[in-house]
């Protein structure tokens, strides 16, 4: 039976890989690396800050790499303004709320970016159980934030959803047992079903949702208002 919803936040909560890809470009061009799509999706998208600059500027020392990721983070949040959650999002909350299901976010955002972001979509006390990485002693692709979630929310892998938009994120959710759903909002379908996605959609408005959850939680008067009714035949990819 379903029992939580867990939720990744950067790409999967509100798209922001845009404006984190250009501000990694233009601090990279500082130390001459020139940046594109595909090599931001391969090698900082969805991973942490001291992974990412160990791998991309070994040349700089431990403290260096902490005050690059700080600078590149105050950079994000004085350039985010006004953050927009995704398409559906909030239908699919509101959703839970009356189900009585309740929601976590887990994340490999600095805290003061996941709290910032949180705060910006006034959904801080909506999603009060937040698992942050920098917390933990492993990060994402490491099943342990997700097992961390269960963890606290006292329940089984069998009996969560999770919503992951990144390579590292799937592979979290999917080595600590939880079906996982992948939000292409960032990557292809095509590369996030072969790492365990059982459905790839472009966001929460999408119908296909639905027929993963158990019936006898589906509301008496209907699913979420922008998800009609799916038909029978409508099968379910199963990546």
């Amino acid at each position: 039976m379903l029992k939580a919803l867990l939720l990744d936040l950067d790409g999967t909560i509100v798209e922001t890989d845009s404006l984190h890809f250009r501000i990694w470009q233009d601090f990279l061009r500082d130390y001459g690396l020139e940046i594109d799509r595909p090599f931001y999706k391969a090698r900082i998208s969805g991973r942490l800050n001291p992974d990412i600059l160990a791998d991309l500027l070994p040349q700089l020392s431990r403290d260096q790499h902490l005050e690059f990721a700080d600078h590149k983070e105050a950079e994000f949040r004085r350039q985010a303004g006004q953050l927009v959650p995704m398409p559906g999002l909030l239908e699919w909350i509101s959703w839970a709320e009356q189900q009585g299901l309740p929601l976590a976010v887990v994340t490999n955002a600095p805290r003061e970016n996941a709290w910032f972001m949180l705060r910006s979509l006034h959904l801080e006390s909506r999603l009060a159980t937040v698992v942050i990485s920098d917390d933990l002693p492993y990060g994402k692709p490491h099943p342990f934030p997700y097992q961390e979630a269960l963890r606290r929310l006292q329940i089984q892998p069998s009996e969560a959803i999770a919503f992951e938009d990144s390579p590292s994120g799937l592979q979290s959710a999917v080595a600590a047992g939880i079906l996982t759903i992948g939000i292409a909002s960032t990557h292809a379908p095509e590369v996030l079903y072969p790492l365990g996605a059982s459905l790839v959609i472009h966001d929460f408005t999408d119908e296909r949702l639905n027929q993963l959850l158990p019936s006898k939680l589906l509301p008496n008067d209907g699913l979420p208002a922008h998800c009609p009714e799916p038909q029978p035949e409508t099968p379910l990819p199963i990546g």
